[in-house]
């Protein structure tokens, strides 16, 4: 029997056994569960590290929804998005998926009616694709906040009238600008109070929930905020050992604790190590010599992709930065420690730091500390500086 290699290292790739988050999927599942009963419940922000999962939760919950007939979307977030322009265009996509509706054909042709009048107020939208009056005065004064929340209100109400609901699954929000995610709460705030069912799972880095405490003071009452972090020892095991018990192969309890000693039980590492390990496998078992055996062609291959694809995005003075914050050791790292070891002062190394915090690279741990968002990536830096 040829015994296919059951680990899936990639970005939002689900792994062959989705280990340790039993109880954030049932909480999603709930949320769903009473908006289709006709109840209104905080949307859910999921916040950690890269390579914890994130994306394979929101991937996930996205079944769910479709489970529960929900007209979803995926939103990816990327660093340089116009935000006005993406929402813009997923409002049309989950609302055309009603166009077979015919009780919904004249709200839907009112609703894009909004929409069109508000890309009216954004730069470099292009043509709108719909051949429909533009309705004024509601979504097109030019004020974000007021006019997401107007066509979210459209959406809502466009749902909620031909018995249906609405999810967006936000990813990578953090690269979100601050009023943009400000104009996002407050929408999804008119959203609860008129009750309409719609509702919000987003995901990203640790600062998107400093960032959303600072756009809105009642965005904890609105967004439940989770924090996904590494595996707990059982959960990583399970992780590992599950997939390949599947292929009839099994590990020995000592090469399982090293593979979690080596990569910290974090999701995408454990699936990285345990695709290498496997070519390293004896007969049906992988044990100490095995796991010896991949441990630097796992390094390479993290070294090669996962590290390099985020180092080579930062200017020369970024990777001094970061070269400064790994040479001090494990982390969190005191912004003024990180100052003296580039021999600057800390307003000379504000720039950098801020630049490094927008493009991901970083994040406040709280006051006057940094650390990575990218877990082992200070051992990272350490080994290319060899």
């Amino acid at each position: 029997m040829i015994q296919i290699n059951p680990y899936t290292p990639g970005a939002g790739v689900k792994p062959g056994f989705l280990a340790g988050r039993d109880n954030v999927i049932e909480s999603a599942e709930e949320v769903l569960a009473y908006i289709s009963a006709g109840q209104t419940h905080q949307s859910f922000i999921y916040y950690g590290l890269r390579g914890v999962g994130k994306t394979v939760l929101l991937n996930e919950i996205e079944d769910i929804a479709e489970k529960y007939e929900y007209l979803y979307e995926h939103i990816e977030i990327s660093e340089n998005d116009n935000f006005k322009i993406v929402i813009a265009q997923y409002l049309q996509k989950v609302v055309l998926q009603l166009s077979n509706m015919e009780k919904a054909k004249e709200k839907i042709k009112n609703f894009l009616g909004l929409l069109k009048a508000f890309t009216f107020t954004i730069e470099d939208f292009g043509e709108f694709s719909f051949d429909v009056d533009a309705i004024s005065g509601k979504a097109d004064t030019g004020n974000f906040q007021n006019d997401l929340t107007e066509l979210f209100l459209g959406v809502g109400k466009l749902a909620s009238d031909v018995n249906k609901k609405i999810a967006f699954f936000i990813d990578e929000i953090q690269y979100m600008k601050e009023d943009n995610l400000e104009a996002l709460i407050a929408s999804t705030h008119r959203i609860h109070q008129k009750g309409y069912p719609l509702v919000i799972f987003g995901a990203g880095l640790p600062k998107i929930a400093k960032m959303a405490g600072d756009a809105k003071s009642y965005s904890e009452r609105l967004y439940n905020f989770v924090k996904i972090d590494s595996l707990s020892g059982p959960n990583s095991k399970s992780a590992l050992i599950e997939p390949a018990k599947n292929q009839g192969v099994y590990y020995t309890d000592n090469a399982v604790d090293k593979i979690i000693e080596i990569t910290d039980g974090y999701p995408y590492f454990l699936q990285e190590f345990g695709r290498q390990v496997w070519e390293y496998k004896n007969g049906n078992s992988i044990d100490v010599a095995s796991v010896d055996s991949a441990y630097e062609k796992f390094i390479n291959k993290l070294d090669d992709s996962f590290f390099k694809v985020r180092f080579d995005r930062a200017t020369g003075n970024e990777k001094l930065f970061m070269f400064a914050m790994a040479d001090l050791g494990k982390g969190p790292y005191e912004t003024s420690a990180i100052a003296h070891k580039l021999k600057k002062t800390q307003p000379q190394i504000s720039l950098d730091r801020a630049n490094l915090i927008n493009k991901g690279f970083v994040y406040t741990t709280s006051h006057g500390y940094l650390d990575f968002t990218v877990p082992q990536f200070d051992k990272f830096l350490t080994r290319i500086r060899r």
